[in-house]
Protein backbone atom coordinates (compact mmCIF):
# COMPACT_ATOMS: atom_id res chain seq x y z
CA UNK A 1 0.00 0.00 0.00
CA UNK A 2 1.34 3.47 -0.85
CA UNK A 3 0.48 4.71 2.65
CA UNK A 4 3.02 2.21 3.95
CA UNK A 5 5.85 3.64 1.82
CA UNK A 6 8.60 5.24 3.88
CA UNK A 7 8.17 8.98 3.83
CA UNK A 8 4.38 8.99 3.43
CA UNK A 9 2.91 11.85 5.41
CA UNK A 10 -0.66 11.84 6.67
CA UNK A 11 -1.31 15.31 8.08
CA UNK A 12 -3.07 15.88 11.37
CA UNK A 13 -5.91 18.44 11.36
CA UNK A 14 -3.52 21.04 12.88
CA UNK A 15 -0.90 20.32 10.19
CA UNK A 16 -3.57 20.56 7.49
CA UNK A 17 -4.54 24.00 8.77
CA UNK A 18 -0.91 25.18 8.81
CA UNK A 19 -0.42 23.73 5.32
CA UNK A 20 -3.48 25.63 4.06
CA UNK A 21 -2.09 28.94 5.30
CA UNK A 22 1.37 28.22 3.90
CA UNK A 23 0.08 27.05 0.51
CA UNK A 24 -2.04 30.20 0.07
CA UNK A 25 0.93 32.40 0.87
CA UNK A 26 3.31 30.44 -1.35
CA UNK A 27 0.93 30.19 -4.29
CA UNK A 28 0.77 33.98 -4.49
CA UNK A 29 4.54 34.40 -4.38
CA UNK A 30 6.24 31.25 -5.68
CA UNK A 31 5.61 32.12 -9.33
CA UNK A 32 7.25 35.54 -9.20
CA UNK A 33 9.63 35.65 -6.26
CA UNK A 34 12.63 33.66 -5.14
CA UNK A 35 11.70 31.46 -2.22
CA UNK A 36 14.06 31.92 0.71
CA UNK A 37 13.87 29.92 3.90
CA UNK A 38 15.58 31.20 7.02
CA UNK A 39 16.73 28.43 9.33
CA UNK A 40 16.81 28.67 13.12
CA UNK A 41 20.57 29.27 13.09
CA UNK A 42 20.12 32.26 10.76
CA UNK A 43 21.36 30.49 7.63
CA UNK A 44 19.24 31.13 4.56
CA UNK A 45 18.26 28.63 1.87
CA UNK A 46 17.24 29.69 -1.61
CA UNK A 47 14.99 27.14 -3.31
CA UNK A 48 14.87 26.60 -7.06
CA UNK A 49 11.59 27.68 -8.71
CA UNK A 50 10.69 24.01 -9.40
CA UNK A 51 11.07 23.16 -5.70
CA UNK A 52 8.86 26.11 -4.75
CA UNK A 53 6.14 24.88 -7.13
CA UNK A 54 6.43 21.34 -5.77
CA UNK A 55 6.28 22.62 -2.19
CA UNK A 56 3.14 24.62 -3.02
CA UNK A 57 1.49 21.51 -4.49
CA UNK A 58 2.56 19.40 -1.50
CA UNK A 59 1.13 21.91 0.97
CA UNK A 60 -2.13 22.16 -1.00
CA UNK A 61 -2.60 18.39 -0.83
CA UNK A 62 -1.77 18.35 2.89
CA UNK A 63 -4.22 21.21 3.52
CA UNK A 64 -6.98 18.97 2.15
CA UNK A 65 -5.98 16.23 4.59
CA UNK A 66 -4.55 14.02 1.82
CA UNK A 67 -1.69 11.63 2.50
CA UNK A 68 1.38 12.66 0.52
CA UNK A 69 4.20 10.52 -0.84
CA UNK A 70 6.91 11.58 -3.24
CA UNK A 71 7.61 8.86 -5.78
CA UNK A 72 10.60 9.31 -8.08
CA UNK A 73 9.76 8.73 -11.74
CA UNK A 74 12.36 5.96 -11.86
CA UNK A 75 10.81 4.11 -8.89
CA UNK A 76 9.68 0.53 -9.39
CA UNK A 77 6.36 -0.54 -7.90
CA UNK A 78 4.91 -3.94 -7.10
CA UNK A 79 1.56 -4.91 -8.57
CA UNK A 80 -0.03 -4.18 -5.15
CA UNK A 81 1.45 -0.67 -5.06
CA UNK A 82 0.37 -0.05 -8.67
CA UNK A 83 -3.15 -1.23 -7.82
CA UNK A 84 -3.28 1.11 -4.83
CA UNK A 85 -2.06 4.01 -6.98
CA UNK A 86 -4.67 3.33 -9.69
CA UNK A 87 -7.35 2.54 -7.08
CA UNK A 88 -8.09 -0.84 -8.69
CA UNK A 89 -7.61 -4.46 -7.66
CA UNK A 90 -4.25 -6.21 -7.96
CA UNK A 91 -5.73 -8.87 -10.31
CA UNK A 92 -6.91 -6.05 -12.59
CA UNK A 93 -3.38 -4.63 -12.70
CA UNK A 94 -1.99 -8.09 -13.51
CA UNK A 95 -4.49 -8.35 -16.39
CA UNK A 96 -3.42 -4.91 -17.67
CA UNK A 97 0.20 -6.08 -17.56
CA UNK A 98 -0.55 -9.36 -19.32
CA UNK A 99 -2.55 -7.48 -21.98
CA UNK A 100 0.53 -5.26 -22.46
CA UNK A 101 -1.40 -2.11 -21.56
CA UNK A 102 1.26 -1.22 -18.98
CA UNK A 103 4.94 -1.96 -19.49
CA UNK A 104 6.66 -4.03 -16.81
CA UNK A 105 9.61 -6.30 -16.22
CA UNK A 106 10.26 -9.23 -13.94
CA UNK A 107 12.66 -9.49 -11.05
CA UNK A 108 12.82 -13.24 -10.57
CA UNK A 109 9.16 -14.23 -10.59
CA UNK A 110 7.89 -10.84 -9.41
CA UNK A 111 6.50 -8.17 -11.72
CA UNK A 112 7.84 -4.64 -11.34
CA UNK A 113 6.32 -1.54 -12.92
CA UNK A 114 8.24 1.68 -13.48
CA UNK A 115 6.28 4.54 -11.93
CA UNK A 116 6.75 6.60 -15.10
CA UNK A 117 5.06 3.83 -17.16
CA UNK A 118 2.22 3.63 -14.64
CA UNK A 119 1.76 7.40 -14.71
CA UNK A 120 1.72 7.37 -18.55
CA UNK A 121 -0.97 4.67 -18.50
CA UNK A 122 -3.03 6.60 -15.95
CA UNK A 123 -2.80 9.86 -17.90
CA UNK A 124 -3.69 8.15 -21.22
CA UNK A 125 -6.57 6.25 -19.59
CA UNK A 126 -7.90 9.47 -18.04
CA UNK A 127 -7.85 11.27 -21.41
CA UNK A 128 -9.72 8.38 -23.07
CA UNK A 129 -12.24 8.31 -20.21
CA UNK A 130 -12.92 12.03 -20.53
CA UNK A 131 -13.32 11.77 -24.31
CA UNK A 132 -15.82 8.92 -23.90
CA UNK A 133 -17.75 10.92 -21.32
CA UNK A 134 -17.77 13.98 -23.60
CA UNK A 135 -19.10 11.82 -26.47
CA UNK A 136 -21.84 10.38 -24.26
CA UNK A 137 -22.81 13.85 -23.10
CA UNK A 138 -22.92 15.15 -26.69
CA UNK A 139 -25.06 12.16 -27.76
CA UNK A 140 -27.46 12.76 -24.85
CA UNK A 141 -27.79 16.41 -25.87
CA UNK A 142 -28.38 15.48 -29.52
CA UNK A 143 -31.07 13.05 -28.38
CA UNK A 144 -32.61 15.78 -26.22
CA UNK A 145 -32.46 13.61 -23.12
CA UNK A 146 -32.50 16.67 -20.88
CA UNK A 147 -28.82 16.67 -19.95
Amino acid sequence: MLLERPGTVVPTPDEAELAAKASRLLSRRAKTATLRIRLDDGEELILPMAAAKLLTHLLTEMSQGNAVTLIPLHAELTTRQAADYLNVSRPHVVKLLEDKKIAYHKVGTHRRINFSDLETFKRTHEIARRQALDELTAEAQRSEMGY
